[in-house]
């Protein structure tokens, strides 16, 4: 892990920007944490973008920024595959970017290697940074649902996790069934009703194939990126709540 110079410290959060190289893959990424003294059990939230998205796009900015400030968590985030600093123009162009993510989504490896750059990450950053050691976390939606329902499977650190903005739908399909059923972790799941991306009964199907026998689903009014701010809120507060061992009765 190569950590790049620019610290920034605001309004009480402290962010580094790091590079990783996983298998000769670029892993651009931020680490966000109270500022001061490293706490290796300090909880850690993975963050995970939508497509034509970036690491740093303002909600996932707004929920470290929560994360840090009201609970104390740690939270970073990495580009996803052709997306933010993995690529040289930036992702300028939405349509042409959509268009490129379709075509990784239905690249074979192409989870299994988002699901190892995640991995290799968190496992620099215990060793590098002084996080990673406590409870973990992970939120991630749309884009962040296709990668992150693997990578819940696949890790048995993740303990909460916050998915949502996707069905049952696209070339990974088997593969997201598959890994919603073998997820135990209590999981609170996002849907827009008037999604124009994601039909309600595949978005249902997905809900329903996820295995935690604590799960949730809130519904929303609106298109694919309405997702109203106070559900954002209350996201935080249910990863914390569980990570922090703070969960009241029905929780």
């Amino acid at each position: 892990m190569r950590w790049l110079e620019a610290d920034r410290d605001t309004e009480g959060v402290h962010e580094r920007s790091f590079r990783l190289d996983v298998e000769g893959r670029l892993v651009p990424g931020v680490v966000w944490m109270p500022p001061g003294e490293a706490d290796p059990s300090r909880p850690l939230v993975l963050l995970g973008h939508g497509a034509t998205r970036h690491k740093r796009v303002d909600y996932l900015l707004a929920l470290s920024h929560l994360l840090v400030r009201r609970h104390g968590f740690a939270a970073v985030a990495i580009d996803g595959p052709g997306h933010g600093d993995r690529r040289a123009d930036g992702g300028a162009d939405e349509v042409q970017l959509f268009g490129e993510f379709l075509g990784e989504w239905a690249r074979p490896g192409s989870t299994d290697d988002m699901v190892a750059d995640w991995q290799a990450t968190l496992g620099a950053l215990r060793e590098g940074a002084g996080v990673g050691g406590g409870p973990m976390g992970y939120w991630g939606l749309s884009m962040g649902t296709i990668y992150g329902i693997p990578l819940a499977a696949a890790e048995p650190r993740i303990t909460a996790a916050v998915f949502g903005l996707m069905g049952l739908v696209g070339p990974t399909r088997d593969r997201l069934a598959a890994d919603a059923a073998a997820i135990a972790c209590p999981t609170l799941f996002l849907q827009q009703w008037d999604d124009q991306l994601m039909a309600r009964d595949d978005v249902l199907a997905l809900f329903d194939a996820l295995g935690a026998a604590n799960k949730r689903l809130h519904a929303h009014p609106g298109e694919h990126a309405a997702v109203p701010a106070e559900e954002l809120g209350f996201s935080v507060t249910f990863l914390a709540r569980h990570l922090a061992g703070e969960v009241p009765p029905g929780w």
